[in-house]
């Protein structure tokens, strides 16, 4: 991360000298004078909807306590802070003016109402994947919104991350437009759930790997830092990360639907993906996502740790579960279930966010607590309250590192340095 800058740095100055003579590699796609906003019919903004939902377009584009869709938002980045812009058809701050070539040029090109070019934080890299028949719709249903005033705000970004002839090079280097092409050795369940991930769900933005350019090293969803918090997005092709080659299709399906499944439950963001997302989505989709995520082939598993952690640390973590853990999660880390058996508090026995290697989700639950998302087969999930109040790092690192050797599990020991540097900004 910290080479990151340095190495930008020196794209931008080569931008400088060179921005010229790329950028007819980066040419914005001509709109007809008179194309003009345009109503989409019933169906249209029905399939919309549901776009916008496998987008989770809501939540980057919706500000604390703001309008739906109307914008503001901001998402942290390595180079500085890139505010979401208003969806709303407000025809002064919104997309009011913007027809369908319009907004079809920004999801495949990656090009504003006015040509400019956009900053990648708009996932356009992976929506330029999404035909234009489901652009439309998308469009049609943003369209329908009410209209908000609220201005965009302008992007902080550190210079020379700002200037255009940086973008321009980035785009040059790792972005081309793209067609959508299904695999005719897969079915259409695949291929339907391979195209919502890979194209509107942009879910390698967070779950994939990027190089030191900030671009995605293409869809080989890796695991990576979210780009909008100090969390990790865990890879989608490690079992002992997020990998779901291994599971019943069934529990992916009630998994991406309720948020918890008897192998696992979602949090940090993903809790947000689902509350917002994918609980909303029609059956048949949820289930071709399902069946993609499950064909992704897996990696090889990492080797335990080979470091004990220090005798001192481990007691004292031992106490600091037994003092703060134990009543909900167990003596043996087995977690708790209701009278009828439901499942409300996760097992820390073969739990893979305890585990994980970074530690990164670990440490932040620990430290802010959480609740997971209210779903219709989960209405009222159970919640963990924040330690950060009664733990400080050393603390929080001595109960990590004492649930990281227990139970069979054999994960490396974290000191309060790592405490601080994975627990990030909030």
């Amino acid at each position: 991360m910290k080479r990151w800058p340095a190495v930008l740095a020196a794209l931008a100055s080569l931008a400088v000298l060179a921005g010229g003579v790329v950028a007819w590699g980066d040419r914005a796609t001509p709109i007809a004078p008179d194309a003009r906003p345009a109503e989409g019919t019933p169906a249209q903004v029905a399939r919309g909807a549901q776009l916008a939902r496998v987008g989770n377009c809501a939540v980057c584009h919706t500000s604390r306590g703001g309008a739906p869709y109307a914008g503001g938002r901001g998402v942290g980045t390595p180079f500085g802070t890139v505010y979401a812009g208003n969806l709303t058809p407000d025809a002064a701050t919104g997309l009011g003016r913007w027809s369908a070539d319009h907004f079809w040029r920004a999801m495949h090109h990656g090009r504003g109402f006015d040509s400019r070019r956009l900053v990648p934080v708009f996932p356009y890299p992976q929506f330029t994947l999404v035909t234009r028949q489901d652009s439309d719709a998308l469009y049609a249903f943003l369209r329908t919104l009410p209209p908000v005033t609220q201005p965009n705000r302008a992007h902080e970004l550190r210079f020379p991350f700002d200037t255009d002839a940086a973008l321009t090079v980035w785009r040059v280097l790792f972005f081309e437009p793209g067609v959508w092409q299904d695999d005719a050795r897969r079915s259409a369940e695949w291929n339907r759930g391979a195209y919502l991930v890979n194209g509107i769900g942009h879910c390698v933005a967070c779950h994939g790997e990027r190089n030191a350019f900030g671009a995605n090293t293409g869809a080989g969803f890796g695991g990576g830092r979210v780009a909008s918090s100090a969390w990790y997005a865990p890879s989608l092709t490690r079992a002992d990360e997020a990998g779901v080659a291994d599971w019943p299709l069934d529990d992916i399906f009630v998994l991406l639907r309720d948020g918890l499944a008897p192998r696992g439950r979602v949090s940090g963001p993903m809790a947000e993906v689902v509350l917002h997302g994918t609980q909303h989505l029609h059956t048949d989709d949820l289930r071709s996502i399902a069946t993609y995520l499950q064909s992704l082939p897996p990696r090889p598993v990492r080797p335990p740790a080979v470091q004990a952690p220090p005798a001192t640390q481990r007691a004292l973590g031992a106490a600091l579960y037994d003092e703060h853990c134990v009543a909900c999660h167990g003596t043996q880390g087995e977690g708790g279930v209701t009278a009828d058996g439901r499942s409300v508090v996760p097992a820390l026995a073969g739990n893979r966010l305890v585990t994980m290697e970074p530690a990164t989700n670990l440490v932040r639950s620990i430290a802010l607590g959480g609740f997971g998302p209210a779903t219709a087969g989960n209405p009222r999930p159970f919640g963990m309250p924040p330690f950060e109040q009664v733990l400080d790092d050393a603390g929080i690192a001595a109960l990590a590192t004492f649930l990281r050797s227990s139970w069979g599990a054999q994960a490396s020991p974290l000191n309060a340095s790592d405490v601080a540097r994975h627990r990030g900004g909030d």
